[in-house]
């Protein structure tokens, strides 16, 4: 890791690919360059602040610093999600739950079981892969609900007029949102190794460890991102189809 070195020189030249993005973006007329230096700038800055952000709480070593860390990142990944849902009767709570669930009983199973200390240089990255990637599951969950009430308006009363509660009419809308919230992490997992080698095996591997000591953990991170993407994504949908109904069961759908 030591002979591994990024000057300033090598981040401009980086930065230059980003300009290629642009032209494209120009080229083609597609709108998204004003998006691009946004998103580069907010991602600078929102790293450098974080930067030295965690290098404090790395020398501090504080247990209740580090879990109020992890509430921080919870809370801006719930956030992230709940904004991503189309419904104009979301509830934001419905988006912590969630997250906050799927992370911490994901996160309390590798603490219990030794595989991670509950150490900030450890739980705090592990926290922000798991929310991460949970944050893109609950948010494609949310999308998708969204548009099979939409799609399937009309299936979704003729059930309510037959007598079904707001679950029974729902849970074809619900199944389908589920498997769209897991499925890039699914496809994700099957192609790890073949197409793609991820961070946690990437860093360790650049940082000198053995490829197949790092392929442990890295089945380790595959687990645990399957297990709460999983449970963000039914957690989310089971909380917030009912944000399409009222009191007497009327379908708020234009």
């Amino acid at each position: 890791m030591k002979n591994l070195a990024v000057s300033n020189w090598s981040l401009v030249l980086a930065f230059a690919l980003v300009l290629v993005a642009v032209i494209v973006s120009t080229k083609e007329k597609l709108g998204l360059s004003k998006d691009i230096f946004i998103a580069v700038g907010r991602a600078i800055i929102q790293l450098i602040v974080v930067g030295f952000i965690l290098k404090a709480i790395f020398k501090v070593n504080n247990v209740w610093l580090t879990i109020a860390m992890t509430m921080v990142i919870i809370f801006n990944a719930s956030w992230n999600a709940s904004k991503r849902d189309p419904n104009p009767r979301r509830h934001f709570w419905q988006s912590v739950v969630a997250e906050a669930i799927g992370t911490y009983l994901t996160l309390g199973t590798l603490i219990a079981s030794g595989t991670i200390k509950l150490t900030p240089v450890q739980v705090i990255p592990i926290t922000g892969m798991i929310a991460g990637n949970e944050m893109v599951a609950v948010g494609l969950c949310y999308k998708a609900l969204y548009e099979g009430f939409h799609d399937q308006r009309q299936q979704v009363l003729e059930k309510l007029a037959l007598g079904a509660n707001r679950q029974q009419a729902s849970h074809s809308l619900m199944r389908r949102a589920i498997k769209t919230g897991m499925q890039p992490t699914i496809d994700s997992i099957k192609t790890v190794g073949l197409v793609n080698l991820p961070g946690m095996m990437s860093g360790l591997i650049f940082a000198g460890v053995d490829p197949v000591y790092a392929i442990r953990y890295q089945i380790m991170v595959s687990f645990m991102l399957l297990s709460a993407s999983s449970l963000g994504a039914v957690i989310a949908c089971y909380l917030s189809y009912r944000n399409y109904f009222n009191d007497r069961l009327q379908l708020l759908v234009d």
